[in-house]
């Protein structure tokens, strides 16, 4: 009866979420209908496993989510992002017009700016693009997925996206682990993608297709208020669209590179605290009880993400701040932005603590530990597994570490094996089947293309989830035979 509890809590928690309603509201009854379903004591399931887990990933990761939505929001309204899209526009212009958009999404995620913030902004750079090369619109989904939510999210080292920022606690890792491996996937999705967006170009060339009708475009403020929207899209990523029309924009966009200069602090400020100057800092008084007890590995590799985007912000503020009309509001739509989509992860983690704690998950997990071909294959399943079950790579791979990580971090330990490594696999397989029909920054990014399932979906399952999964079964073989690098 254990194990169907499970199953029926989790069937309850997607279909009801795909319906549109909050994940606020359905991961506490899910993780309650999961223990009545095992005889375990339901209120004590829910205020002190489901909260306190809540409880524990909010204070861990809220001030990414925070700092994360508020760069993300600055960029956009001072126009940073807009002119990046711009400068690719020129640049690679209509000839080259699916690797614009891919490189446009690729640069602002890779430096830090939100998904969804990407999302609102590039798609008005693509329709323009495609439209002027006659592309069809169709594929525009699948080109803004390729280069915002791929390699960017998984794969590249020193991204500082949040799902790159989970392990690190659990593995005592940095935002850069594995960074060859990153690298060699990053490349196998990107030319992966390419080529298949490439071939459907010029399908639809031959068969007469061009960019179609435009009539289903929406703008900006009509999907930012669809509460249904909403709430399919804040448990997947960190950035509440709602908050997208909130704000004001600048009149003027600056020039590229001062609208660059602050994804280059992300990135450079990221790499030197991460592989130089924390490490070299003396900061064992975090083994004692006032700071929590833990090893500097356990939070150096946050920390380093957190000061990165800390002075980006500074930098974005410095350089275009003056553009804004109104400062505080564009700061509080930034900061309101990260509110419900860090709850609502939780949300899900929490869910997660309990089904962990029923004793029929004993079963589950012995069948993915079970799984042969060492610990990096069974990582692969459970974070693909739970990340295409919950519909986000962040809630996904929060629940299977929480409840498997410190067992794959033995078993790496005993073979010799680079946590480095558990890292890379686990993320990236948390970005692979995250991108299934029921995701919201799919059903998002569909809607802000004005296209459906039914047109486009077939193009972003081919790049977002058989590239990723290419890249992510050759990193586990090169793992595997050569280790981590």
């Amino acid at each position: 009866m254990g194990l169907l509890g499970i199953l029926v809590a989790l069937g309850l928690l997607i279909w009801l979420a795909f319906r549109g309603w909050s994940v606020l509201l359905l991961a506490p009854i899910a993780a309650v209908v999961a223990a009545f379903f095992s005889s375990e004591p339901l209120l004590a399931h829910w205020t002190q496993t489901f909260m306190r887990s809540a409880a524990g990933f909010f204070a861990q990761f809220f001030p990414l989510f925070l700092l994360g939505a508020l760069f993300g929001k600055l960029m956009e309204d001072t126009g940073s992002v807009t002119a990046i899209a711009d400068y690719m526009t020129q640049k690679l212009g209509t000839q080259r017009a699916i690797l614009a958009v891919v490189l446009g999404g690729a640069i602002v995620t890779y430096g830090g700016v939100s998904l969804f913030v990407a999302f609102f902004v590039i798609a008005p750079m693509a329709v323009n693009l495609f439209r002027a090369a006659n592309i069809p619109r169709r594929l525009m989904p699948a080109a803004i997925m390729l280069g915002a939510s791929t390699f960017t999210m998984s794969a590249m080292p020193g991204t500082p996206s949040i799902q790159n920022t989970i392990p690190m606690p659990f593995f005592g890792t940095t935002p850069f682990a594995a960074p060859g491996l990153g690298i060699i996937a990053s490349v196998i999705m990107l030319a992966f993608g390419m080529w298949w967006l490439g071939g459907q170009e010029k399908a639809a060339r031959a068969r007469g297709e061009g960019f179609g009708d435009e009539s289903e475009l929406k703008s900006a403020a009509a999907l930012a208020s669809d509460e249904t929207l909403r709430e399919r899209a804040t448990a997947s990523h960190e950035f509440d669209p709602a908050e997208i029309g909130h704000g004001e924009a600048a009149v003027t966009k600056p020039a590229f590179w001062t609208a660059a200069t602050p994804i280059a602090v992300v990135i450079v400020v990221n790499l030197v605290l991460s592989l130089i100057v924390l490490p070299r800092l003396d900061l064992s008084y975090l083994s004692k009880p006032e700071w929590g007890g833990v090893s500097p590995a356990a939070v150096t590799g946050v920390w380093s993400v957190l000061t990165a985007l800390t002075l980006a912000i500074v930098a974005v503020l410095a350089l275009n701040g003056r553009r804004l009309p109104n400062l505080r509001a564009t700061m509080d739509a930034g900061v309101n932005a990260s509110a419900l989509p860090v709850i609502s992860v939780a949300s899900l983690v929490g869910f997660g603590a309990v089904v962990a704690a029923l004793p029929a998950f004993n079963m589950v997990r012995d069948a993915v530990l079970g799984i042969g071909g060492g610990p990096l294959v069974s990582l692969a399943v459970a974070t693909n597994t739970l990340a295409a079950l919950t519909g986000s790579a962040s809630g996904g791979l929060t629940i299977a570490l929480d409840a498997l990580g410190g067992v794959y971090l033995e078993r790496a330990a005993a073979i010799g094996m680079d946590p480095a490594l558990l890292h890379r696999v686990a993320v990236m397989g948390s970005g692979t089947l995250d991108i299934l029909p029921h995701n919201g920054a799919v059903v998002t990014l569909l809607s802000v293309c004005g296209s459906t399932h039914g047109k486009s979906y077939k193009d972003v399952f081919m790049v977002g989830i058989v590239g990723a999964t290419i890249a992510l079964v050759v990193v586990i073989i090169l793992g595997s035979l050569v280790g981590s690098f």
